[in-house]
């Protein structure tokens, strides 16, 4: 907790004072144009992986980025979605998934139910992603397999969304766009859902050393 208060004390001191005009400007009201669900994982940050400032990106997370179909949850992710969309009108939604998720680890190796109550309850949101990698990729090794259930995750819940009505009708009006990503950790890298090829591809469109072709579900 000191390094938080800490910090806080140099943001205020130090950095708050070079971008005043910024906060000045924030405080009479907000106008993002992409809505980014991630995961609650520590080891995200997305206004440090899209170089966006403070206003920029309305986020919304939550453990294994899930967004339960439109009805199906008891949490905020509805209302959320619906403020994005027709009080701050987004015109992107990104779901934003990563390596060494754990809560995707959870979904193919569950914990105790009698431990974890609601996580047992909220991974039952993605029931359709294990279902479809069980059934397609059942065979493969543990690492392999996680890495497919977290893309077939980005998948999952970019379907999701669908069912919820102001982004069935953004879409519908071509007012919205949706966008699946997967962050790896470790490298840095950020690969982005082409659905042209049903394959993940490097989002900065920077070619690799090699020449380029699809990259496989299991090779993320």
């Amino acid at each position: 907790m000191q390094k938080l208060i800490e910090g806080l004390h140099h943001f205020q001191t130090a950095l708050f004072g070079s971008q005043r005009e910024l906060f000045e400007r924030l405080a009479a009201g907000q106008t993002p144009e992409t809505l980014f669900i991630t995961c609650s994982d520590s080891r995200i940050n997305p206004n440090l992986l899209t170089q966006t400032e403070p206003g920029e990106l309305f986020i919304l997370r939550n453990a294994g980025n899930i967004v339960p179909p439109y009805g199906a949850g008891q949490g905020g992710e509805a209302a959320t979605i619906e403020f994005a969309v027709a009080g701050l009108g987004v015109k992107d939604i990104i779901v934003c998934g990563h390596s060494h998720c754990g809560a995707m680890k959870g979904l193919l190796e569950p914990p105790p139910a009698r431990d974890f109550p609601a996580l047992t309850q909220w991974l039952g949101h993605a029931e359709s992603t294990r279902r479809v990698v069980m059934d397609k990729y059942g065979g493969r090794e543990t690492p392999a397999l996680l890495n497919v259930t977290i893309q077939e995750n980005v998948l999952a819940q970019m379907e999701n969304l669908r069912t919820h009505p102001v982004v069935a009708s953004g879409l519908a009006r071509a007012r919205l766009k949706l966008h699946g990503w997967v962050y790896k950790l470790e490298t840095g890298e950020v690969f982005a859902y082409d659905p042209a090829t049903g394959q993940f591809h490097t989002a900065t469109g920077q070619r690799p050393p090699q020449p380029e072709r699809p990259l496989s579900p299991l090779e993320i």
